[in-house]
This record gives C-alpha cells, sequence and structure tokens, in this order.
C-alpha cells in the first residue's frame, strides 16, 4: 500500500505521468524519456510532497526497452514499482472512451490504486540474465531474418526455372552464411555466461534433463520465470505462456470445450510447442502418453497441449527439488 500513485504511460520519446491520491488525480505531466529528465521530475515530486520510498507506487505498463531508464531512476529512490501487461490493464478498465497518452497515464494511475492489494512489486533481474534476454532477443530476430530468406528460395526450387533457383541461392548465400556464423557467436556468448554462473548454470543443468526441453527453450523459461522466482508454480507459468486450459461454460446453453488464453507469451508458447513435437517423437513416458490418447479419440492438438503443461510441470519439479529429470524414477515408497 502506499499514499501516493504514479500512472506513468511509456513511449520512446516521453512519458505522460499522472499523480493520484485517494482515488483522485492531483496532477498530469509530461516529461521526456531521459535519465537526466526523470531524475529531476520525481526528485522535485519527493521534496514537495515530502515522499519516502514506501509512500509512493509508480505503474506502467510493460513497453521493453523503453521502461529501462525511468526503471532504473525510480529503483534509485526506492519507489515500489509494477510492471503491468497492457491487455490486463485496459480488461480490468470495462468501456471506457477516448484515449490519449494523457488518458491512458490517468487509467493506470486508478487502476493501481483500485488494484493496491494485489499489485506485483517488480525487481530488477540480475544482469547476467538481462545480458542473456538480451542475446536470446537478439538471437530470435537473426533466425528470423534467417527463414525469411530461405524460406522462399526452398519454396521456388519446386516451381521456378533451375537456373533462376540457382540464382536465388546464389544472392542470398554470402547473407545467409553471415547470419548462421552470428548466430553461433550469439550461442557461444549465451553459453560462457551460463557457465560462468553457478546459479544459472544449475538451473540451465535441471531444465534440460527434462526430455524435449532443448538449451534455447530451458534459458527463455529461466528468464521467463525471473529464475523460478518470480513465477515460482508450473500452472501459473502454464497460464503465463498460454498452455493452461480454461473452463468456458455459463448456466445451461454455453457449453463450450476447454481453451487456452490468447494472454500469453507466444514466442515461449512456440518453443515448448516444439519441445512437445520433440518429446513425442523420443521413445519413453511422453510418446506412449501421446499414442494412446490419440488411440483412444482424443484431439490431436488438446494432447500436444497436454505434453507442454507435462513439460513445464517436469522442469519446476527438477528445479524444485534440485534435481536431473529420471526417465525411469521409482517412488521411494514404492
Amino acid at each position: 500500500m502506499a499514499d501516493y500513485y504514479f500512472g506513468i504511460d511509456v513511449s520512446k520519446g516521453t512519458l505522460d505521468v499522472a499523480l493520484l491520491k485517494e482515488g483522485t488525480i492531483l496532477s498530469t505531466h509530461v516529461i521526456e524519456n531521459s535519465q537526466r529528465a526523470i531524475q529531476i521530475f520525481f526528485q522535485t515530486y519527493s521534496k514537495q510532497f515530502q515522499l519516502a520510498g514506501d509512500q509512493a507506487w509508480a505503474c506502467m505498463e510493460h513497453t521493453g526497452i523503453y521502461n529501462y531508464l525511468l526503471l532504473e531512476v525510480l529503483e534509485k529512490q526506492k519507489f515500489k514499482i509494477s510492471v503491468e501487461p497492457a491487455l490486463q490493464i485496459i480488461k480490468s478498465q470495462g468501456m471506457t472512451r477516448g484515449k490519449s497518452d494523457v488518458i491512458d497515464a490517468k487509467r493506470i494511475a486508478q487502476y493501481a490504486y483500485k488494484n493496491r492489494g494485489e499489485l506485483k512489486i517488480w525487481r530488477p533481474q540480475r544482469l547476467t540474465i538481462q545480458k542473456i534476454k538480451a542475446l536470446l532477443s537478439q538471437r530470435s530476430r537473426l533466425v528470423k531474418v534467417k527463414y525469411q530468406l530461405q524460406t522462399p528460395i526452398q519454396e521456388a526450387a519446386g516451381f521456378l526455372n533451375s537456373e533462376i533457383v540457382k540464382t536465388l541461392k546464389s544472392s542470398a548465400k554470402a547473407t545467409l552464411k553471415a547470419i548462421e556464423k552470428d548466430i553461433q557467436r550469439l550461442e557461444a556468448q549465451i553459453d560462457d555466461l551460463v557457465h560462468l554462473d553457478k546459479k544459472l548454470s544449475i538451473q540451465y543443468q535441471r531444465a534440460t534433463s527434462v526430455t524435449g526441453i532443448g538449451p534455447i527453450t530451458a534459458l527463455h523459461m529461466i528468464v521467463a520465470s525471473g529464475e523460478f522466482e518470480q513465477i515460482k508454480k508450473p500452472k501459473q507459468f502454464a497460464c503465463h505462456v498460454g498452455v493452461a486450459p480454461f473452463e468456458h461454460t455459463s448456466g445451461t446453453s454455453i457449453r463450450g470445450r476447454t481453451r487456452v488464453s490468447k494472454m500469453a507469451d507466444l514466442s515461449l508458447k512456440k518453443l515448448l510447442h516444439m519441445a512437445a513435437l520433440s518429446a513425442i517423437q523420443c521413445e519413453g513416458e511422453m510418446k506412449n502418453y501421446y499414442s494412446r490418447k490419440v488411440i483412444e479419440g482424443k484431439n490431436r492438438m488438446s494432447v500436444i497441449n497436454a505434453v507442454r503443461n507435462k513439460l513445464i510441470s517436469r522442469v519446476f519439479v527438477c528445479i524444485n527439488q534440485n534435481r536431473d529429470y529420471e526417465k525411469n524414477y521409482i517412488h521411494t515408497l514404492v
């Protein structure tokens, strides 16, 4: 809880700030999104209202790198901070009219005050995790560009004249080779960071011991969960990545099948989908489970989603119990 709530609408060049107390907006301001401007603004307000760190709560939407300078300043000034998903703030407001950056800042402040008992306090990730997160994002961009170049050439091979296909391959050969080298260099940097950090290397080992979970998927899970400290339960993580099934019924008239939420980390959801496909190709429990359910008549995508949930559960068990996954585990009671 706090006495003052700052709602901040973040953009690349500016920050729109609304100050609220006891449900009433006191003032709104527009400041430059620069470290100096942010420092001066919040130092001035702290002096004007004699704010101690526990009296002020700053809330903003997650906007990636545009948040960084603001978060750095607020953390140094001991503010309580919450970084909330934009869609969650929008849905909490119900029907609204009008939109501008100033209006959005007011709505964020009102959201923070309304949900003050449930707000999660943002904590900065360790520098090593920040580095890995940045490198993983860069790797994803390079992989995307690689496939954007490769796919049209591969598709053209079955339809166009062989001379044309040969020309296309030649035109992109140097670029694809350079991209592949950059990807390998990035992966080597990531690997060095993992093995130089004891905590990270242990979690990495535990996660990759689960059949189907590869190095990149494991690292994305570690980063997304805040090293399994911000998200501590597999069900919460399943919700975060959009693989947790939810009931869809209402009264006696609506009887829809269970479905997953679209409010999700889609890139990680895709990685877990590929992990599930890998797991059901390997001899063992997952392959047997998938085959059995398909034979029983279950929808294949529903079964794959169940496999994704099982993989998440196994990773969390390995992390929480600090042990590698045992394919032929025998319960101690047995």
